[in-house]
């Protein structure tokens, strides 16, 4: 049997507590061994929990040789930096996203991977959720005729002022919060070489960064998308393809809780039923996706190279109001 892949947490960010950390207990591929944070204190308060050792600082946390894989999950700012640190170091990453806050340096971090032959993948969990996979198979069977349009959505309530998704410094905005979400889903359902027509952002008083966006793409054989997202509404967490005869839609699709039991509407010629499948923990899911390609012999994400420039082409495209 192969051994579970050692892994470093750099920081103690509140996924990591909440969902990585005990997707990394839970998974049989991996074990964490070490926890970094600036401050000495929050590391082994942490690691107490998790009964792992404590360190102090991130380039220690690169320098031990038990540790063979890195997760980011600081700061959007900074995660280029020491994604590029753990990568000199000869470490696997999974690093929250987004990779970089430019495609150019996600290009760049992407080749450094591929050349070292080292896992690098983008935590976007729900795309390793069954569900998705599901809906991919009712597109392929036709179940809605030809897909001719789609569109998501993920917005979240207003997060405190001190938070760091309102901190320009520090990558904070909905594009590189919650833009992810809908882009990666038009990605995944469409296919690469989509095209960005136009996008708007805004910012809400009180907020130093956008809050809000919405995007119009085209994928390359004309379909129509849509997508919003944002960081000071309602909770919103779904997506639906039309086709030429009927459609699917999707809620809590980004972020299920791993009891969910997911609900797929199916409307076809034959009226409107709810397919079921079986919950799953899209957490656990994603470590065992990355130990599986750390084990591998590494392999850079590539999607995450598409995912940046669609980033890129958005915030480019975009009129800022507000």
């Amino acid at each position: 049997m192969t051994a579970p892949l050692r892994i470093g947490v750099m920081g103690c960010a509140d996924i990591a507590r909440r969902r990585m950390l005990p997707a990394f207990a839970r998974a049989a591929r991996t074990e964490v061994v070490a926890i970094a944070s600036r401050e000495l204190a929050r590391a082994r308060e942490l690691a107490a929990v998790h009964g792992c050792r404590a360190v102090r600082g991130y380039e220690a946390l690169l320098t031990d040789e038990e540790v063979e894989a890195v997760y980011v999950p600081l700061p959007a700012a900074l995660h280029a930096e020491w994604t590029e640190a753990a990568l000199l170091a000869g470490k696997h990453v999974l690093v929250e996203k987004p990779v970089s806050l430019r495609r150019e340096t996600t290009g760049r971090l992407v080749e450094l991977a591929t050349s070292r032959r080292l896992a690098l993948m983008e935590n976007v969990m729900f795309v390793h959720h069954g569900r998705h996979a599901a809906v991919r198979k009712l597109l392929a069977e036709e179940a809605i005729g030809e897909l001719r349009g789609f569109e998501a959505h993920f917005t979240v309530p207003r997060r405190p002022e001190d938070d760091i998704r309102r901190q320009p410094e520090l990558g904070g905005g909905a594009l590189w919060d919650t833009g992810v979400y809908p882009l990666r889903a038009a990605r995944y359902f469409l296919g690469p070489g989509l095209r960005v027509i136009g996008a708007s952002l805004v910012r809400s008083r009180g907020h130093r960064v956008e809050s809000a966006g919405t995007a119009l793409l085209a994928a390359p054989e004309g379909t129509g998308i849509h997508v919003s997202f944002g960081l000071d509404h309602a909770y919103r967490s779904s997506y639906a393809l039309w086709g030429t005869g009927g459609s699917i839609a999707v809620d809590r699709a980004f972020t299920p809780a791993a009891d969910h039991r997911p609900v797929i509407r199916l409307a076809d010629g034959t009226g409107v039923r709810d397919v079921f499948v079986p919950a799953e923990d899209q957490a656990h899911n994603t470590v065992g996706a990355f130990a599986a390609a750390a084990r591998a012999g590494g392999a850079a994400d590539g999607v995450c190279l598409e995912q940046a420039r669609l980033l890129d082409d958005v915030r480019a495209a975009a009129s800022l109001h507000g």
